[in-house]
């Protein structure tokens, strides 16, 4: 039987806590699928003989998708049926992880992964609004705690996770840690939660998510084609003209909808446009070092997977503790204070490590690593609650949608940009002299590319060569870095409101709430690859 939400506080279920249970362990596992697979792409790469192209595609084709489909996923829970689509995209995350272990190539790879990043867009939009209908409001903050405190958990988890199940097992094992997590979360949505739906909430609109899925793909394909073609390659021209063109369209008809399914307009507002800057720069970043990171960890400093993930950590734990530092420090300061001096000192980590050389050793990434987590964390942090707060309450649903969209959009490229912008020039530093030519091209895709061919041959020379120019290229990588979050802090000291210093929430903003017709995005940053933000109540303005 199908009810409706918000009307009245349900009766205590004794199962309501194992349900919960159920839902972090699902939702935990999609927390850490990102970090995880990022791990897993030197092991990958070797195996699977994927060049730096390619490893590219492996971890956007799910970001894409997820990008793409996040709203009109929850729109669709909203009209069908919450649990119904949550078992659905569940559902949907197995089968594509099942598909990822199974793989035998490059292609059934970036195809398993877009099929994940399906689900995942159902399940992540769905996951908190299910918690009302099994929490009456006094329990309901403590049951939104635990699911932000477990999809933050998935971030240092991944890599230890990861890198221990490619010590002892094949690759594919980072996939199939999905199914009994997954099928879990499927049994608890079938058993324990009630049936809720909005038939209020606007439908799903079939262009537009063409428009976001068709222009963000071709904006990508063009990224990562664009170092081994040229930019000036018909191919990569006709390509990035065409997403220019769909991206374009898609703003035009959004911004004549009278329900539009991403809020245009919300970019505006001062507050809730540079705020959104500033998270998106982040998710730019963080998606982008966590692609180049483990190749430079595992090829070039000799460290097995588990010691890859574990080395991770010290950028992960950094995150963690400055994100959940960042509420007193705002309230003392100010959010466009905490924000500036977040990206400040971001930009001071990556100029840090692009100093970086062969030789250096581990000990100095990890202090760059570690400083760079604390510029993520008191810089995303307030950048989406400053954006969040911004809101009116009739709009807030469609702004955190807008917000979280955004984000993995910033996510997609980076790994793009980025990733060819490391590929670019690892080939062109990369000294092949004596290879015949066919291995010259092979060991310019990737350095462990390099490193399988220098084994091969019995080339030390090469090897060292392919640590260098590695290592230069993340030098580059991190000069964008530092550029682009200097900028961002100088665009956040000089446009962001002043006056703003956001509210904490309190218990009755805990848990999600209805905001209407076309409101149907979270509140929250969600397990998607950043940490958990609870929406400011909407009488906080900045």
């Amino acid at each position: 039987m199908v009810t409706p939400m918000n009307t009245s506080a349900p009766a205590p279920d004794p199962r309501r806590w194992w349900a919960l249970a159920a839902l972090v362990a699902s939702m935990l596992t999609l927390g850490f699928d990102t970090t995880i697979l990022n791990v897993a792409l030197p092991t990958m790469a070797e195996q699977l003989g994927a060049g730096t192209g390619e490893q590219q595609w492996m971890a956007d084709s799910y970001v894409v998708v997820f990008a793409a489909l996040m709203l009109p996923a929850g729109l669709l829970g909203d009209r069908f049926g919450r649990r119904r689509m949550l078992i659905a995209g569940l559902g949907i995350f197995l089968a594509g992880s099942l598909a990822g272990a199974l793989a035998g190539d490059v292609a059934s790879v970036v195809v398993a992964r877009a099929v994940m990043g399906v689900g995942a867009a159902l399940v992540i939009p769905l996951g908190l609004s299910v918690l009302p209908s099994l929490f009456a409001p006094d329990e309901r903050t403590k049951a939104v705690g635990i699911v932000s405190a477990g999809s933050t958990l998935g971030l240092p988890l991944g890599p230890i996770i990861g890198g221990w199940l490619l010590d002892h097992f094949w690759w594919g094992s980072v996939f199939l840690i999905n199914l009994p997590m997954a099928a879990i979360g499927i049994a608890a949505c079938l058993f324990l939660l009630p049936e809720t739906r909005d038939p209020a909430s606007p439908q799903v609109d079939a262009a537009s998510t063409a428009f976001t899925a068709a222009g963000l793909g071709a904006l990508v394909y063009a990224i990562i084609e664009a170092p081994a073609r040229g930019w000036g390659d018909p191919l990569v021209l006709t390509v990035s003209g065409t997403a220019v063109a769909l991206l374009a369209a898609l703003v035009l008809r959004e911004r004549r909808s009278p329900r539009p399914m991403l809020d245009m307009g919300l970019l505006a507002q001062r507050g809730f446009l540079f705020n959104t800057l500033a998270a998106t720069l982040v998710m730019f970043v963080l998606s982008g070092l966590l692609f180049v990171l483990p190749p430079y960890l595992q090829a070039v400093l000799g460290n097995d997977a588990l010691g890859t993930g574990v080395r991770l950590l010290p950028m992960m734990g950094g995150l963690v503790v400055a994100a959940r530092a960042a509420q007193p420090v705002v309230a003392r300061f100010g959010a466009r204070t905490v924000v500036s001096a977040g990206l400040t000192i971001l930009a001071f980590a990556a100029l840090l490590g692009s100093r970086t050389t062969a030789d250096s050793g581990y000990g100095f990434t990890a202090l760059w690593l570690s400083v760079a987590g604390v510029g993520f964390g008191f810089s995303v942090v307030p950048a989406m609650a400053g954006a969040l707060s911004t809101l009116p309450a009739d709009r807030a649903g469609s702004g955190s949608g807008l917000l979280m969209t955004l984000r993995q959009v910033g996510g997609a490229i980076g790994i793009a940009l980025l990733g060819s912008l490391l590929a670019g020039t690892f080939r062109d530093r990369l000294d092949v002299t004596g290879l015949p030519a066919g291995a010259a091209d092979t060991a310019g895709e990737s350095v462990i590319a390099a490193h399988l061919i220098a084994e091969r041959t019995h080339l030390t020379a090469l090897a060292g060569s392919a640590d260098d120019a590695y290592v230069h290229g993340m030098g580059v990588v991190l000069l964008v870095c530092a550029a682009a979050a200097l900028a961002s802090a100088l665009l956040a000291a000089a446009f962001l409101p002043g006056s703003g210093r956001v509210q904490a929430p309190d218990a009755r903003d805990a848990g999600p709430r209805n905001t209407g017709p076309g409101d149907a995005g979270p509140r929250n940053g969600g397990p998607d690859g950043g940490p958990d933000v609870v929406a400011p109540r909407s009488d906080a303005r900045q």
